[in-house]
């Protein structure tokens, strides 16, 4: 895959590995970086050139919580539109849920996104494994055999896991072949038929609330239960200040339990869903909360509370979105505003660019045990081209994304992903870029 060899020249490297940034060239041979340094193109005059001054160059994002939604529901997004998404984000490394239909628990649906992702998709997707047989929660899915055929953990998002003795024996068993369970964190009995936070702005939309104690409740059960068996666990899409104080609590103690945050948890409250006149677009599992709980999730990200930024992406059709509040489907399409929105949201609390990149690469690449994130010589040249000066509009029509389900449309953002490098090729590069080349260059080719 790729050309022989392409030089990126001039750009400002983030390598969040080693914790350095520098301008400096890298030169790309074949899918893997084997030289850093300055003035490479006078030291290899034959080769392509990509002129990156003014631009990032950062490691390939890692996104560990995705639905792909293939197979079942084609119509909302499929493998490779999802992949698009994720390339024009910057992400080349992609987790994709299991609640698909039939749902990933065998091996049988996890060889077929596997077949399915190295024909059409443009970047890595890696398959997570439900945790019972088709997420509900009675019977123990076949994990050993889904680890063989290539899952990278599992979980019943989507839905919590609601047992705590199917919790214990999940966690035991995924220890045994070197995977951790991702936990959705809800108590439906205390959130069942809600649709927007429970509080004052639910309150005054007339819409059923979902109160945070829902979350952090499970969250403590959870992060006991990885006490108590010395297992890791991770909790998915924290959203609230309560299970941020429980997850605070848990890294004192040594407790091996590690999290995510959105990108709209950390950008976005339920005050912006109730000045969106009931726009479905702000409506999602966790549902958006308070300030205060908003405030504490971006603390929580730069003091290492809470561990990495995933999107969540949840690209839904229009008539799953276009119904009345209480009956819409919850998600947002995130893969394609990720990038720009955590980094603006990490310069509220004081977090550098380099942070925030460390929380989007290595720091996902940890929780799922993959050793991906780097750009030091010799790692995979999986890469992304990055304008931190460029202001654009967010338009959902525009996404390459079945999904249009943004609450971040007509939102002014600043930084915008140029191109992106899978293993060695440019699979991705934004319309009107400076190097005349088509947005999707096809699988690992330059131009």
């Amino acid at each position: 895959m790729g050309v022989d060899r392409v030089i990126l020249e001039g750009g400002l490297l983030f390598d969040p590995a080693s914790r350095t940034q520098e301008v400096c060239d890298v030169l790309i041979q074949g899918k893997r970086i084997v030289k850093k340094g300055h003035s490479l193109a006078a030291q290899f005059p034959e080769e392509e050139v990509l002129d990156c001054e003014g631009l990032w160059v950062l490691p390939g994002l890692i996104d560990l919580h995705t639905h792909f939604r293939q197979p079942g529901y084609e119509y909302k997004e499929t493998i490779e539109t999802g992949s698009m998404a994720a390339a024009a984000g910057g992400f080349t490394t992609v987790a994709c849920m299991p609640n698909t239909f039939p749902v990933n628990d065998n091996p049988s649906v996890t060889r077929y996104i596997l077949e399915v992702a190295e024909r059409e998709a443009l970047i890595e997707v890696l398959p997570i494994g439900a945790v019972t047989k088709g997420q509900k929660g009675k019977q123990l899915s076949e994990i050993g055999l889904m680890k063989e055929a290539g899952i990278v953990a599992v979980s019943d998002d989507g839905w919590p896991i609601r047992d705590g003795a199917m919790l214990r024996i999940a966690m035991e068993y995924s220890r045994r072949f070197g995977i951790v369970v991702i936990d959705h964190c809800e108590d439906l009995s205390l959130s069942g038929g809600g649709s927007v936070h429970e509080g004052v702005m639910g309150t005054r939309l007339g819409l059923t609330g979902i109160s945070s104690v829902s979350e952090s409740v499970m969250v403590a059960r959870d992060v006991l239960m990885a006490q108590w068996l010395e297992i890791p666990v991770h909790i998915a899409h924290v959203s609230c200040k309560g299970s941020v104080d429980i997850l605070r609590w848990a890294k004192t103690q040594g407790i091996p339990v590690s999290s995510e945050v959105t990108p709209h948890h950390l950008s976005l409250t339920v005050e912006d869903l109730y000045h969106s006149a009931y726009d479905t677009s702000f409506k999602v599992n966790p549902p958006l909360r308070e300030e205060e709980d908003r405030q504490a999730l971006l603390s929580a990200l730069k003091e290492g509370v809470i561990n990495c930024v995933a999107t969540d992406h949840a690209p839904h059709d229009i008539h799953s979105k276009t119904v009345e509040f209480d009956y819409a489907s919850s998600g947002i399409s995130g893969l394609e505003t990720a990038l720009p929105v955590v980094l603006e949201a990490g310069k509220e609390v004081g977090m550098s660019p380099l942070e925030v990149i460390e929380k989007m690469t290595i720091a996902p690449a940890r929780v799922l045990a993959l050793e991906r994130g780097g750009i030091a010589e010799g790692d995979m040249a999986n890469l992304v081209l990055f304008d931190p000066s460029e202001c654009w509009t967010v338009n959902p029509d525009d996404f390459f994304s079945k999904g249009k389900n943004s609450p971040f449309a007509g939102r002014t953002l600043k930084g915008r992903v140029k191109g992106t490098i899978f293993q060695g090729g440019l699979v991705f590069v934004d319309r009107g870029n400076r190097w005349g080349k088509k947005p999707f260059c096809g699988r690992g080719v330059v131009g």
